[in-house]
């Protein structure tokens, strides 16, 4: 096993503890993982897909401006090709390359949207690796709640996923973790091995079927990013078990589409509608036309409201606020 480290550039303003639990969302989610400290995940890296814990830290505590990200590699196979791919993921993962000084512009000169901003001000808009791990989420989410949903992933990823034991803190323990499984992971499992994890029948079923398609070749996202909104929602609703809020879920969190809120998120629904103090309830209709005066940036609302709604549950602590 060996290890290594490096830096990663990361833009004004940031915050790694923001933009990490934007991509945690629950405290008991092993995929995402952030403790306190480090944002952490295990990322599959070459062409064997090797296991390689990825640990990130922020240099500058609870600062906003620009960073250097402390990041280290460990793993069996970590060399410069790693490092490569390993920075390319995270990049994504953290949401670095995005520029968001039209954002904050906006944001400054909208009386309610300025306060949100300055509120969460450094968080990031984070994306999935992949189309499919975006898919996987939404299914397993669909109709439960995210706590549940959370709690299904974690059993498909100790079932499925490529373990790597990570070193503990003080008895040099080690505690098992586990990557994200690969479409070629889950597209050989039965239906009845993903009920038993708790998956309904017709999520097992929509779960392989989606796994099989990208293993044999027969789905392909690539095209994805030359379709504009509507193109990508009907592209993606053509497959089993995939709705509009699903559709809609990967062009915001998998292909970085900004101007996305996905309307037909309950929970977000009904955080927006507390924020903007609406006594009606929001249908989707009313979501898009109160998020339209934010255009292309209402994706970048619907993530800031989602750290609203864990400040709600206790889960950001009042001393991480800018």
């Amino acid at each position: 096993m060996s290890e290594l480290s490096f830096t990663l550039a990361a833009p004004a303003p940031f915050r790694l503890d923001l933009t990490a639990l934007a991509l945690c969302r629950r405290p008991h989610n092993r995929i995402d993982r952030w403790d306190g400290h480090a944002y952490r995940r295990i990322l599959l890296l070459g062409s064997r897909s090797t296991p390689i814990a990825a640990g990130v830290w922020q240099d500058r505590n609870g600062g906003t401006g620009a960073a250097a990200l402390q990041v280290t590699l460990a793993g069996n196979d970590v060399g410069t090709g790693a490092v490569a791919q390993a920075q390319g993921l995270l990049r994504r993962l953290l949401g670095l390359d995005v520029d968001l000084d039209d954002f904050y512009r906006m944001a400054a000169a909208d009386p309610e949207l300025a306060p949100l901003a300055q509120r969460w001000r450094g968080l990031r808009p984070p994306r999935f690796p992949s189309v499919f791990e975006t898919l996987a989420n939404a299914i397993a989410c669909q109709q439960i709640t995210l706590t549940v949903g959370i709690t299904l992933l974690n059993r498909l990823i100790e079932a499925y996923g490529r373990a790597y034991p990570e070193p503990g803190a003080a008895d040099g323990s080690a505690s098992v973790s586990n990557a994200f499984p690969t479409p070629q992971a889950l597209a050989g499992v039965s239906p009845e091995s993903l009920r038993s994890l708790g998956f309904s029948r017709q999520k097992a079923h929509c779960l392989i079927e989606l796994a099989t398609a990208v293993a044999d070749g027969s789905l392909d996202f690539s095209e994805l990013e030359a379709l504009d909104n509507a193109g990508a929602v009907r592209f993606l609703r053509r497959l089993h078990g995939v709705g509009r809020w699903s559709a809609e879920y990967v062009l915001l969190r998998a292909l970085g589409r900004l101007d996305v809120f996905p309307g037909d998120d309950v929970g977000a629904r009904n955080t927006l509608q507390r924020w903007l103090g609406r006594a009606e309830k929001l249908d989707y209709e009313g979501v898009r036309q109160a998020t339209a005066r934010w255009q292309p940036y209402s994706g970048m609302v619907y993530f800031h409201l989602l750290l609203d709604s864990l400040e709600q549950r206790g889960m950001i602590p009042s001393e991480r606020h800018a």
